[in-house]
């Protein structure tokens, strides 16, 4: 007998959460993570002063809550001791002239924020908000994805499912502005599109647009309770048990074949492991075709695809430890807002991903700026400030400065870089913080160089799983060549953001891969639908 039924490498949400179904239905698990910490991207530390406690990589789970991972696993995670916390204050958006808007909790207040069209996009969206949302959680090359393409064009018709797909094909300029006429409106909303990986400008982006705003209308901007490593924690707690191990420093080296049938695992320090079932690998198609796969046959066209796979635009964080809350000039509610973006506008995302896209340093980019305690106060002694700044339009190769103002150098990042642009950043902040300069006691800075060293899934600094241009994205995710979660080898699936449903906390291709895995076999499938055949 195996080790395993399944062997699951590395241990980031989508791990954990097929891990999780997969263990709760009596399979023996094990999940392989080569750093010293469970979660991949998901990290908490004191990573400024004592007592402040920092998501040091992603942070806010809107994705995760709304998701089918959380729907099946939540009551279970809760008693292992997670709890989120929200706001009717999810995001605004500050402009250069100091002014700002909002989305909020209520369609209501919507409207009267992003404009009278509010109601209209609602009504137009959510009679198929199945459709959309089935979109996120389907294996879109699979009979399902068929299946869900049908369901379309039954209810819609041949016209009707056109037209959809073409709405999914939009891009989040066409869509903002043929859909509101504020410009107030799509500073608000084009900003989400980065944490999609995309820009405003490419296709889909405003399927994501919409499907962003609606979600976050309707669930907020949920984090847990003392950090995002409580996510991890409960769900590496509900793996074990239920009887499935979790280990970290297990470096895993290479997926064994035999017969093209992925048997196992071998780590670094050659220990082997093998799965009865399944190797679940959690990677991008570099580490799994270049790395895992290195000794192995793969189909020609395969392996050369993969190794064209394009990465996206690079990001940094900052994170700050502060003496006192921010003070935001402007409308009062920016101190309790979860996420404030700070950009010129619609115009001005597209600009800044187009200068990075170029190889430049943006003359203003987006800054997303989190605010964990306006909805946990736990996170930082009473009276203090916490911040989690997020820059997402940098290039990872640099070849200079789109503004002309200083002097980057060109080529990789650096430590010396890194911080003359957190001081650049800093300086256009503090324009509409006041007290932001005088208040910091400390603040540390995460380049994209920092971001690959410390996760070998971040290549390039891309937090996203690699570029997603539509030949890689959706049907196509992560290439034309190899669609889907399965691989050319039997046996051995990919999951994680390089795969659909691509980026973001909502564990999509985990629970795509863990209910295959406990499909019954075809046989007894049919068994059973002649089976109910007869009774009808």
């Amino acid at each position: 007998m195996a080790d395993y039924d399944a062997v699951v490498v590395g241990s980031g949400v989508n791990s954990l959460a097929c891990a999780a179904l997969l263990a709760r239905a009596d399979w023996r698990v094990c999940v392989l993570e080569r750093n010293d910490w469970f979660g991949g991207a998901i990290k908490t530390e004191e990573l400024t002063e004592p007592g402040f406690v920092h998501d040091v990589f992603s942070a806010w789970h809107p994705l995760w809550v709304g998701g089918a991972a959380h729907a099946e696993l939540g009551g279970d995670l809760a008693t292992r001791g997670l709890e989120y916390l929200n706001t009717d204050l999810p995001t605004a958006t500050v402009f250069p002239d100091g002014g700002s808007a909002f989305l909020l909790r209520d369609a209501e207040g919507n409207a009267q924020e992003l404009g009278p069209e509010w109601p209209d996009v609602l009504e137009r969206f959510f009679p198929n908000a199945d459709l959309a949302f089935g979109v996120l959680g389907t294996e879109l090359w699979s009979p399902a994805g068929l299946a869900l393409a049908a369901k379309a064009v039954r209810r819609l018709g041949r016209a009707g499912a056109a037209a959809f797909l073409g709405d999914v094909l939009q891009s989040s300029r066409d869509w903002l502005e043929t859909t509101f006429a504020s410009e107030r409106a799509h500073g608000v909303l084009a900003p989400w599109v980065l944490h999609t990986g995309l820009g405003p400008d490419q296709a889909t982006s405003g399927f994501m647009t919409q499907l962003i705003a609606v979600a976050v209308q309707e669930g907020g901007m949920p984090v847990p309770r003392g950090g995002g490593a409580k996510l991890a924690d409960a769900l590496v707690q509900l793996i074990r048990d239920h009887g499935g191990v979790c280990e970290t420093d297990r470096d895993v080296e290479r997926v064994l074949v035999r017969s093209g049938r992925a048997v196992g695992v071998r780590l670094t320090d050659g220990e082997t492991i093998e799965a009865e079932q399944a190797v679940v690998a959690n990677v991008t198609p570099t580490q799994l075709h270049e790395r895992l796969l290195a000794d192995v046959d793969v189909p020609a066209p395969v392996a050369e695809a993969a190794r064209r796979f394009r990465y996206g635009r690079a990001e940094m964080q900052i994170h700050y430890a502060l003496s006192e809350p921010p003070r935001w000039d402007g409308d009062d509610r920016l101190a309790g807002t979860a996420i404030v973006h700070v950009t010129p506008g619609l115009d001005g995302v597209s600009r800044a991903v187009n200068e990075a896209a170029r190889g430049l340093i943006p003359a203003e980019a987006t800054i997303v700026v989190g605010q964990p305690l306006a909805l946990d106060p736990s996170r930082a002694p009473e009276g203090r400030g916490l911040l989690w700044i997020q820059l997402q339009e940098l290039p990872w190769q640099i070849k200079g400065d789109a503004s002309g103002t200083q002097y980057y150098g060109h080529g990789d990042w650096t430590d010396a870089q890194r911080e003359l642009y957190a001081d650049r950043i800093q300086a256009r902040l503090a324009k509409h913080i006041p007290n932001l300069e005088s208040s910091i006691l400390k603040r540390v800075a995460i380049g994209p160089h920092d971001l690959q060293r410390a996760n070998v899934n971040l290549r390039h600094g891309d937090p996203y799983g690699g570029s997603l241009a539509l030949d890689q994205n959706f049907l196509w995710r992560p290439f034309g060549r190899s669609p889907g979660h399965k691989t050319p080898i039997e046996r051995l699936w990919q999951i994680g953001a390089s795969t659909w449903p691509g980026p973001g906390l909502g564990a999509g291709s985990g629970t795509i891969v863990a209910r295959k895995l406990l499909e019954p076999p075809l046989t007894q499938r049919a068994v059973a639908r002649a089976r109910a055949l007869v009774r009808r």
